[in-house]
């Protein structure tokens, strides 16, 4: 037995192997280790190999899928290797012969289909990687995402510096990479860092030739023209990824839709970074409540969840489709009534789309013959909706064209033929309906007149011996049985019972007999059984048919639910929160009335507060080519993030084709989504949270378009002050005088609010506070203005430092002021060129500027209105500090 196993194991080494013995599923060696530490379970030990003990653990096989999903979960592959024959068979053979047993299945984290081991609000994406060569120093890579849960399949091209953004938009659960791009030393930081489970693939087969052959094999197509233009990296990738399915499926062939081209720039780029800072999908912590995509979905079904879900992570760059979306959420918003029928429809639309799947791997069972009966049921129910509703905006009329593609008649033989009780596994039977066949109903008649005689026989036996305790029992190994107490049984033994009952078994407190009658019977009940089964099981076979046939119909109605579905759902978002819809369009505006933070504002709802709305506009000037930036300036906790994030987040959702939060929003399309807010530290390779920052801050700077949208916070603020302001400083120039983008940027270099006056699109807002009985109030108002402190003891005064250093600190301040108030840093701004001009003359040094009046200056820059007793008192330093210079 232990040469099987490790025969087997030795042709899966990169797998856990799930070796079937019995009722269990039994490990050894590592994979024994490996399991029990994964698992909880205890290790144990078994016979000896080369002199050392075999270490062991296993689970039950009706509770093989719970332990799967556990081991799937940590990223762990698993071959399931059953018994392929009797074990009658080999004890034929005598001897040593052990049963056979074979690998049935590859179980991998971007290849599982059931149930109970998918996220039904996630795709569950196996992701393979290509390339093909540009020139000596540059590669394009190809993508192929495939989810066999559900049959997506599309491909793509980037760039090397696009390909993080897009595996993380994808979010694979498994990456596919051929050798030759897995030992490249340049992606190996990308590999370590994903979260999906990577797997390196042999290159074999994988040349441009037999990619080709095997992608039209696979579809049984002579040319791949007929789905499109495709690169050669495509093509490898689309190769690697239907090797990879082959391989693990063991021959069964997934239902994949052909492959589809996504081109190149279609979809807002976003790198991981800026997700992460965001948090669209899941919150920095990595769990999914606290996102964006759970404060906004209020989809009904699996497919529309997961759809949502894809929405979301890539938003579109083409007005036109946006427009499409926008459309049809806004004319559910004005049909309230027909919006509700359909939610209504909806929510009895089970997940087609992974029955289907089950079904056609032969995995699944009679619940989900159920799922695509109820599913198809819903499906025509949505098409008679939209049908009955007038002219219809043009993504609802595609997706009720969708849902009218299936046969009527299918939904209508499988509501007949399926009972209303289902059991999981076909096997069990029992799923057919009663009258649904005569000869069904005619076997199971006689196994309940079996039952009868059952309890008849029963009843005279013990009569007859005058045992009322007399029990017909069965169990699998006996069969049907007479059970009485021991003392009684002592009774069966002796004449005149032993004539009629003979004795099988003595048990603690009772013996059991058999009889000529009840094994006649027995056989008639099992023939019934055995006939029953045999005829569900053709019944069964034949629904499948049917459905197999009709999978391309079952697929396009798997679509058009989950699209009325997310389009049923941003509308309820909308009108339950009064969001309202985006103007989009091609030019550089930026126009926020009134924006709020969505997930902010729900968490603050749950607590009974609200939320502080505030505009924005980083629309660019009439006539010019570029956008502005918006210098934020204020406290901490007074909302500069949220007012960052919220703003990021418009664009998101608008060119995903919701609705957002906001009185009134005009966003010129963006390009790209940069995002740099927070900070942490990357100790694994060895970077600091400063260096994070600069790395994060160095990919904006590099690849921002004036299309582009930037949201940066607290740049610099990770080393020391004057470092930090002057790479603050510089990167600003940079983004006015080099991208030219529409910018956020929220510092606490209060000096840099100078700049205003140097750079034209550059403009200062602040986070309004106020100061009441000696404390520090947060307002959350974002105005027009600079901030001249951040009330940062205040802070953590708040926060709960002890009174001597909160006392401590203020002096300090006091005396660091005192000092910075003799020659502020801000003098510096008219003494320096622009970023643009420190360019072209550079290394000369900038020529000196005309004499200027700094006292007159200053005290025209004091607004006494909108001074605190503290402010004017450091004005006042200041002034007398001037004077004697100027002295």
């Amino acid at each position: 037995m232990m040469a099987q196993y490790i025969e087997i194991k030795a042709a899966h080494p990169d797998c856990l192997l799930f070796y079937r013995m019995g009722d269990f599923y039994e490990l050894f060696f590592a994979d024994a280790e490996i399991a029990s530490r994964t698992l909880g379970i205890v290790l144990t030990k078994r016979g000896k190999h080369l002199g050392e003990d075999i270490p062991m653990c296993g689970v039950p096989v009706e509770r093989a899928e719970d332990y799967l999903q556990r081991l799937i979960a940590a990223g762990h592959r698993v071959a399931v290797c059953e018994q392929t024959e009797d074990p009658a068979e080999a004890r034929k053979r005598g001897g040593k012969s052990v049963v056979q047993r074979g690998v049935i299945r590859l179980v991998t984290p971007g290849t599982i289909t059931e149930d109970n081991l998918l996220d039904p609000a996630r795709a569950n994406l196996l992701v393979a990687v290509a390339r093909r060569r540009l020139s000596d120093t540059e590669w394009a890579y190809g993508l192929a995402a495939v989810d066999i849960s559900t049959g997506r399949f599309t491909v793509t091209e980037v760039s090397a510096a696009g390909l993080a953004a897009e595996i993380a938009r994808l979010e694979p659960r498994e990456l596919v990479v051929p050798d030759a791009v897995y030992d490249d030393a340049d992606l190996a930081g990308l590999w370590r860092e994903t979260r999906a489970a990577v797997t390196p693939l042999a290159r074999e087969g994988l040349d441009p030739a037999s990619a080709e052959r095997r992608v039209k094999d696979y579809f049984g197509v002579a040319s791949l023209d007929a789905f499109g233009q495709f690169t050669r990296s495509e093509v490898a990738a689309a190769a690697a990824a239907l090797a990879y399915v082959e391989r693990t499926q063991l021959g069964s062939r997934p239902p994949l839709s052909p492959p589809s081209r996504e081109a190149a720039g279609g979809t807002l780029a976003i790198d991981a970074a800026t997700r992460a800072n965001l948090e669209l999908t899941r919150t920095l912590s990595g769990e999914r409540p606290g996102s964006l995509l759970a404060t906004i979905d209020r989809t009904v079904t699996p497919g529309g969840g997961r759809l949502l879900a894809e929405r979301l992570a890539g938003p579109l760059t083409e007005i036109a489709a946006i427009a499409r979306r926008q459309e049809a959420v806004a004319f559910l918003v004005g049909d309230s009534l027909l919006h509700e029928r359909l939610r209504q429809a909806l929510a009895a639309a089970p997940d087609i789309a992974r029955a289907l799947a089950r079904l056609t791997l032969g995995r699944g069972g009679p619940r989900d013959l159920a799922a695509l009966r109820d599913g198809l049921a819903a499906a025509g129910a949505l098409a008679r909706l939209l049908a009955a509703s007038g002219d219809l905006p043009e993504e609802l009329a595609a997706a009720r064209a969708a849902l009218e593609t299936p046969d009527p008649a299918l939904a209508g033989r499988l509501a007949a033929a399926l009972a209303d009780d289902l059991p999981l596994l076909k096997r069990d039977g029992g799923f057919v309906r009663e009258g649904y066949d005569p000869a069904l109903d005619e076997a199971r008649a006689l196994q309940a007149d079996s039952r009868r005689f059952i309890a008849a026989l029963q009843a005279r036996y013990a009569a007859e011996t005058g045992c009322r305790t007399l029990r017909v029992k069965h169990n699998n190994v006996i069969g049907y049985f007479v059970e009485v107490p021991q003392a009684t049984g002592e009774d069966f033994l002796r004449p005149p019972f032993n004539e009629t009952f003979v004795h099988r078994q003595t048990m603690a407190g009772a013996m059991r007999f058999s009889t000529v009658e009840l094994g006649e019977l027995e056989a008639r009940i099992a023939s019934a059984g055995e006939r029953a089964l045999g005829i569900e099981l053709a019944i069964f076979d034949a629904l499948l048919g049917e459905v197999v046939a009709a999978t391309e119909a079952v697929k396009a109605a798997a679509e058009g639910l989950a699209v009325v579905d997310v389009t049923a759902a941003l509308a309820k978002l909308a009108a339950d929160l009064g969001w309202v819809r985006p103007q989009v369009d091609t030019s550089l505006a930026f126009r926020i009335e009134a924006g709020r933070h969505p997930v902010v504002e729900a968490a603050l709802k749950r607590d009974g507060a609200a939320f502080v709305a505030n505009d924005s506009d980083l629309s660019a000037p009439e006539g010019a080519a570029a956008g502005r930036i918006a210098l934020v300036t204020g406290p901490n906790m007074a909302g500069k993030s949220t007012f960052l994030r919220q703003n990021a987040l418009m664009v998101v959702l608008a060119q995903m084709g919701s609705f957002v939060p906001a009185r009134a929003a005009h966003i010129g399309l963006v390009d790209r989504l940069f995002s740099r807010v927070g900070a942490a530290d990357d100790l694994a390779r060895g970077r600091s949270t400063f260096m994070v920052e600069m790395i994060e801050t160095a990919a904006i700077l590099n690849q921002a378009t004036a299309r582009s949208l930037v949201i940066l916070d607290e740049i610099g603020r990770g080393t020391a002050t004057f470092d930090g302001l002057s790479i603050a400083w510089a990167a600003i120039e940079h983004l006015h005088e080099v991208n030219r983008c529409r910018a956020l940027f929220a510092t606490h270099y209060h000096e840099l609010t100078a700049l205003a006056e140097r750079l034209v699109r550059l403009g200062n807002v602040t986070v309004r506070v106020t100061e009441w009985q000696g404390e520090v109030v947060f307002l959350h108002e974002v105005v027009a203005g600079a901030a001249d402190r951040s009330y940062g003891i205040q802070v953590a005064k708040l926060a709960g430092l002890p009174p001597a250093v909160i006392a401590r600190a203020r002096t300090i301040l006091d005396e660091l002021e005192k000092s910075d108030r003799e020659k502020p840093v801000s003098a510096l701004i008219d003494d320096l060129p622009l970023f643009a001009a420190s360019v072209r003359s550079a290394p000369a040094a900038p020529a000196a500027g005309p004499q200027r009046d700094g006292l007159r200056e200053a005290l025209d820059a004091i607004d006494p209105d909108d001074l605190t007793p503290r402010a004017a008192l450091e004005a006042l330093y200041r002034l007398k500090s001037l004077r004697a210079a100027e002295d």
